[in-house]
């Protein structure tokens, strides 16, 4: 496999002022540390992060950063910032790794096939766990962990310890038990099957007629009460 290389260029100045003036010549500051040495500022082409972050391994790729006067060493992408307006890149922290040393990584969970409980049952999928923490060589970091989901019904899961993993290389941190995806009713079913207590309850608990609205109500029909046997004097005189 072709190594990937960063070429990045090392800045003295430092401050907005100065990111400012590198971000309009079309690069994004940036720093890298770690390995045992001190953080070097640097710039770097926004494209080539790009690229990485939208690679197979994304954020977990493993490349050699060649900075200017500071030679190449493997590194990672640590953190990054999107501006949140127009979504461009402003930052990136780069990790400096040995590659004989193991670290600990988020690796995502893909989901593959479609649930019985789903086609069949009108079920919903519910995704709880979308990365997985593991130690491993930065050589044996997984690209995604694919959990297949065709056989789940309603109320089966997938949970961590359920996964195939190469233990020789991999070291789950995330907990066995967790649930990384399941199947559960539709909430229309879960209404219905209700019990009718419940629903007694619900109607006794609903707030009952405003005071207001009562008092109101009561004084028009004393009102109209009041107005009716004004009218039979007047059909009287008509009579005479």
């Amino acid at each position: 496999m072709e190594e990937l290389v960063l070429q990045a260029e090392s800045r003295e100045d430092r401050g907005k002022n100065r990111a400012r003036q590198v971000r309009r010549a079309g690069r994004i500051p940036a720093v890298v540390y770690g390995g045992r040495q001190e953080p070097v500022a640097i710039s770097v082409d926004p494209r080539m992060v790009e690229k990485i972050l939208h690679s197979e391994a994304g954020y977990n790729a493993v490349f050699a950063l060649q900075v200017s006067g500071h030679g190449k060493t493997p590194a990672m992408i640590k953190d990054w910032q999107y501006e949140p307006v127009k979504g461009a890149l402003l930052h990136v922290d780069f990790l400096r790794i040995a590659l004989d040393t193991r670290l600990k990584v988020k690796v995502p969970v893909h989901l593959v096939g479609e649930a019985k409980g789903v086609k069949q049952q009108g079920g919903v999928l519910e995704m709880i766990q979308r990365e997985l923490e593991v130690e491993c060589l930065p050589g044996d970091i997984p690209d995604e962990f694919k959990v297949d989901v065709s056989e789940l019904v309603i109320g089966q899961s997938v949970r961590v310890g359920d996964l195939t993993i190469d233990n020789r290389k991999l070291r789950l941190l995330t907990d066995l038990e967790r649930v990384v995806v399941h199947v559960v009713p539709p909430r229309a079913e879960e209404e219905a099957a209700k019990p009718a207590e419940e629903v007694v309850v619900a109607a006794e608990a609903a707030p009952a007629e405003p005071e207001v609205i009562r008092k109101g109500k009561a004084e028009v029909e004393a009102g109209e009460e009041a107005e009716a046997p004004a009218e039979a004097p007047k059909k009287e005189k008509k009579e005479k």
